[in-house]
């Protein structure tokens, strides 16, 4: 879907470019194209797993520590 202006009468090239950049704003063309630029991929199922792992001894530690009365400076996360 190409977008068309052309200069009506005797406008001046500054308001073809903004009336440009407005159809283009208000399309949507310019947010598609960001979001495929930035896109992240999709992590693996093993990196998955193991981040998951990561946070569950992080976790089980944390609770073990609380039940020794050992303070931590996160203790205010698991109340």
């Amino acid at each position: 879907m190409p977008l068309k202006v052309q200069k009506q009468g005797k406008e001046s090239s500054q308001s073809v470019i903004r009336r440009f950049t407005q159809k283009i704003r208000k399309s949507g063309i310019l947010l598609q194209a960001r979001k495929k630029q930035f896109k992240k991929r999709p992590k693996s199922k093993p990196l998955l797993k193991a981040s998951a792992l990561r946070r569950d001894t992080k976790k089980r530690e944390f609770v073990e520590a609380r039940k020794m009365g050992k303070p931590t400076a996160n203790e205010h996360r698991y109340r």
